[in-house]
């Protein structure tokens, strides 16, 4: 929809979401006192250095960093922009988000909104020419898709030739450009150009709201290569996104499990016979993002892979990037098919119920992870069972502690031998005994950062702070006690006194939303972390009026510095005069 969103609907949103509720949805918090606290879900670590507070609608990360409002929580942790951030904690409220449709002749356009276009535009005429093509009709048809198969993932063709969109679409530099930066066209190496996708089945590929941000082809017949994707661009990122997530949770209201296959025939062939759980990667390694965002969604993920090599190296890299992921009450497995089939050709043989009754006897993460490990050594061996946790201990060091890393170590020790008390000290932390690590660094740069807030400030970074903490304390400032002083930060301190005292409710987290964008304001994130004292245990009006009373007094001596230095090289003018005198 055009138009903006209200900037006070905003504020409205802000102010009223429950930040822990939202991030509690995907992140587990503990209550410790006034706030929440856990693991930073944006770094490695082991002490919970990440916390959030209800009242200022805010968390912060002393290992890392990061802090925000639950907006910036979405849009770092869902990879969301703005407006799908806001979005979202709209719907979580029930409300609608409205635009504002004034002056629409004068509004900017919004980033990549001409590429998003030219995709969608591009899928839709690849979708009519599937229709003319009684080719690739048929193909479809031979690998058991239908119509309303086709129409759900909105499946098209790109014709043969190698300039039939670059034709079309590209009738400027300008929209060449366009048609470079969505990866629908290549340039060669003399400055002409010629269309990516020529006689390709195309499957759409769609983000979190459904757009078209690349694209896959599957060659018809024995075209090489076989599979092609859109090269990496400022909308597609193959190591985020999955090709029918967005087509999965449409049609399923809860997702219980997920299914990752390799392609995108498999996830279609899938849906036509009712499996409407399963995504595809897009020529790559399952990535700790894609498993991120499949855990935000369900806590049982399987992968299905062929049973050759090239399978089996595949789940193994999808195994080593669950490791850090795992926690009690997640579940991870994997089904191997027989030789020759692929979830695609076994469904179609074999059926659904055949297919379902194959995924429920999946392989659990810790047994395939000790039986891949167990079956390079020779168990009846001290050596080969003493190899077997060298083997293990690097990969053990990546599961968080928990039950789960228990129950693990408890498994291997009993192929080990050992007890699995004695087990566990053996394989430890890896060198995190003897260096520090993600947990102690983290630690450290918490300490660190309480060390700071506790140091005193300067006044300047003092009045912010308090304002942050207490908006409301800054009703009654007079902010013209500011002109003259040259201190660093002041020009914001300006800013900040003005907009709470013409909005006398906001709140912290409004006043940190507004200055998302602003270089000077960036670091307002780092003072709302910092610990000050409730206004039942201090005056928090008072504290400001005495440090704005402290930086007019330190105006008035750099200006007497001045006039008294231009004094001793230059005459000062009779007003310069009266004004020293005044000072004095």
């Amino acid at each position: 929809m055009a138009g903006r969103i209200p900037q006070d609907f905003i504020d409205d949103l802000i102010a009223r979401t429950d930040i822990v509720e939202v991030i509690g949805r995907r992140v587990p918090l503990k209550k410790a006192g006034r706030e929440f606290k856990a693991c930073c879900p944006f770094h490695d670590e082991k002490t919970p250095s990440f916390t959030v507070s209800p009242a200022k609608g805010f968390y912060h990360c002393f290992g890392c960093g990061a802090h925000g409002t639950a907006v910036g929580f979405l849009m770092d942790f869902d990879h969301m922009d703005f407006v799908e951030a806001v979005e979202t904690l709209a719907g979580m409220m029930g409300v609608d988000v409205p635009r504002d449709q004034t002056d629409q002749t004068n509004r900017p356009a919004r980033r990549y909104d001409a590429l998003f276009g030219l995709l969608e535009e591009v899928e839709r005429r690849w979708r009519d020419q599937l229709k003319d093509n009684p080719a690739a009709v048929e193909y479809l048809k031979e690998r058991g898709v239908d119509g309303t198969t086709a129409r759900r993932f909105g499946i098209g063709y790109a014709p043969d030739g190698w300039s039939a969109v670059l034709d079309r679409y590209g009738t400027s530099p300008e929209a060449i450009e366009r048609l470079l930066a969505a990866g629908l066209i290549v340039r060669k190496d003399n400055g002409r150009h010629y269309d990516r996708f020529r006689d390709r089945i195309m499957f759409p590929i769609r983000d979190a709201r459904g757009r078209c941000v690349g694209f896959g082809g599957r060659a018809i017949g024995d075209g090489e290569p076989k599979y092609l994707n859109s090269p990496e661009t400022v909308l597609f990122h193959k190591g985020r996104e999955l090709y029918g997530l967005y087509e999965a949770r449409q049609a399923l209201r809860q997702i219980d499990r997920i299914l990752v296959v390799e392609g995108y025939m498999d996830v279609v062939a899938l849906s036509q016979h009712g499996i409407d759980f399963s995504v595809a990667t897009l020529g790559t390694a399952t990535t700790a993002e894609h498993l991120n965002r499949l855990f935000r969604l369900t806590d049982d993920v399987s992968f299905c892979f062929d049973g050759d090599r090239a399978g089996r190296q595949a789940a193994w890299r999808a195994l080593e990037n669950a490791l850090p992921l795992i926690r009690e009450g997640r579940q991870v497995s994997f089904v191997f098919l027989p030789d020759g089939h692929d979830p695609d050709s076994y469904v179609n043989a074999h059926g659904t119920g055949a297919f379902l009754e194959l995924l429920d006897g999946g392989v659990a993460l810790s047994d395939y992870l000790i039986g891949e490990l167990g079956g390079q050594v020779a168990l009846d061996t001290v050596d080969g069972r003493a190899r077997l946790a060298e083997l293990a201990k690097p990969l053990v060091a990546k599961i968080p502690d928990g039950v789960y890393r228990e129950l693990l170590i408890a498994s291997l020790a009993d192929s080990v031998g050992l007890a699995p008390a004695k087990l566990e000290r053996m394989l430890g932390r890896g060198d995190r005994g003897r260096h520090p690590g993600p947990a102690s660094k983290a630690a450290t740069r918490k300490t660190d950062a309480r060390r700071l807030s506790a140091a005193r400030p300067s006044v300047v970074r003092r009045a912010i702070t308090l304002l942050l903490h207490h908006p409301a304390a800054g009703a009654r400032l007079d902010v013209e006690k500011l002109a003259g002083v040259n201190k660093p930060g002041v020009d914001l301190l300006r800013r900040v006194i003005e907009t709470v005292q013409a909005e006398t409710h906001i709140s912290t987290a409004v006043l940190l939303e507004r200055w998302r964008h602003d270089e000077e304001g960036r670091h307002l994130g780092k003072l709302a972390a910092v610990e000050v004292p409730s206004e039942e245990d201090f005056d928090a009006a008072a504290e400001l009026l005495a440090c704005l009373d402290q930086l007019a007094a330190a105006g008035r001596r750099e200006r007497v510095d001045f006039l008294i230095q231009k004094q001793r090289v230059n005459y000062l003018s009779d007003e310069e005069k009266a004004e020293l005198r005044q000072l004095r």
